[in-house]
């Protein structure tokens, strides 16, 4: 990996048109003094380029090529292409999806194919309910057509993320595979919520009885379950170390399909334990498939929350991001350290946010450079750095 620092220095009077006033900066603040990219930058400088944002002025007008498709405007619906666009963006998806699918890795594939199952198999499973008037079928029915919602949303951000960052998500879409993870760990939260009521239903009413019939619905959805957890056998472990953004997608679909094995086989055991004449069986079975419903996602759910909130990498310990900190403040030239900032955007993406009170008059890039290695050594790929002079 390539590692190089250039710093445009210019003094506290030579900011283009003096803008500094305009937004309330001190004369002192370093912010607008300097901008900082890890390239090398040998030979004259060249002019800057124009800035998308005017300081100046109290509208933001948006680059115009984020929202236009071959020069035509189409935010907002405006533009000649607009109505074009809209008619055909749904088909483009659709072919987009099986282009990538086509070109995909063996577990979109495989995941392709269990939610094709699922589907068949929710829809007979409908359909057999209303024709016969069973309202646990139809109940079921819609329980896995919304999991197979949240599945087709896991492969659809695994598609999604392949896609190369541009102007309007500068780090790309890998995160939506964090976001399609954490929304698979609440649906399987909200499941074992409503196993805990439904044993509490039964152990009030003692309703066990009238859902044997579905006995043949919870081995068919077992044996199309158990044939998803093959798939995704490598991610079947509670605690996983995610190296990448892909790894929480997979470990979420995985612990969708093995929370609803153990809900079916649950459903199973339950209604065998009735017919030997035990009492209060279902409610022994919902309650345990509850419990261990909510065992298995809790990891996945602390994990995924932790990255949408921003919390501080846990790949890195907090002791070493002290002594760094702390190396910092020991030299000459640094007054004192006024922010640090580390988070993660994806596992394995760690980036910073470092304001540094240094003493005037000294020349600034030494210390840029030891603090930039002194992070990436510690794992910080991106690192934006503010000075701000005594």
């Amino acid at each position: 990996m390539e590692r190089s620092v250039s710093f445009d220095l210019r003094g506290d009077n030579e900011l283009p048109n003096d803008r500094s006033s305009d937004v309330g900066y001190a004369a002192n603040d370093r912010r607008l003094a300097y901008s900082r990219s890890f390239h090398h930058s040998h030979g004259p400088r060249t002019p800057a380029a124009k800035p998308f944002l005017d300081r100046t002025v109290s509208t933001i007008d948006m680059p115009p090529e984020i929202y236009s498709v071959d020069g035509d405007d189409v935010f907002f619906g405006e533009g000649k292409a607009a109505a074009a666009i809209g008619k055909v963006s749904v088909l483009r998806m659709v072919l987009v999806v099986f282009g990538v699918l086509r070109n995909g890795n063996r577990q979109m594939k495989r995941l392709f194919l269990l939610i094709s199952l699922n589907v068949a198999y929710s829809t007979t499973e409908l359909l057999i309910g209303l024709l016969t008037g069973r309202v646990g079928l139809v109940s079921d029915a819609f329980h896995l057509t919304f999991g197979c919602g949240l599945l087709t949303f896991s492969l659809f951000a695994m598609a999604t993320s392949r896609k190369k960052p541009d102007h309007a998500y500068s780090y790309g879409y890998k995160r939506l595979e964090v976001l399609s993870a954490f929304t698979n760990a609440l649906f399987l939260m909200f499941m074992s919520f409503s196993l805990a009521v439904e044993a509490l239903h039964a152990f009030v009413q003692d309703e066990s009885e009238h859902k044997h019939y579905l006995i043949v619905s919870a081995v068919t959805n077992l044996l199309v379950n158990l044939l998803g957890v093959w798939f995704f056998r490598n991610y079947a472990r509670m605690n996983i170390v995610y190296r990448k953004a892909e790894d929480m997608n997979y470990h979420s679909v995985c612990l969708h399909v093995i929370s609803d094995s153990i809900r079916s086989a649950g459903l199973i055991l339950a209604s065998w334990l009735l017919s030997l004449g035990v009492e209060n069986a279902e409610v022994l079975c919902l309650g345990l498939v509850s419990v261990t419903v909510f065992m298995l996602v809790m990891p996945l759910f602390k994990a995924t929350g932790g990255v949408l909130l921003q919390m501080a990498p846990p790949n890195i310990p907090s002791s070493a991001l002290s002594k760094c900190l702390r190396q910092i403040t020991s030299r000459e030239d640094v007054i004192e350290v006024l922010q640090a900032r580390f988070w993660e955007v994806v596992p394995g993406h760690t980036v910073g946010s470092l304001r540094i009170q240094v003493k005037s008059g000294i020349d600034e890039r030494p210390l840029l450079q030891y603090v930039y290695d002194v992070y990436h050594d510690l794992g910080v790929q991106d690192l934006t750095l503010q000075t701000d002079y005594s």
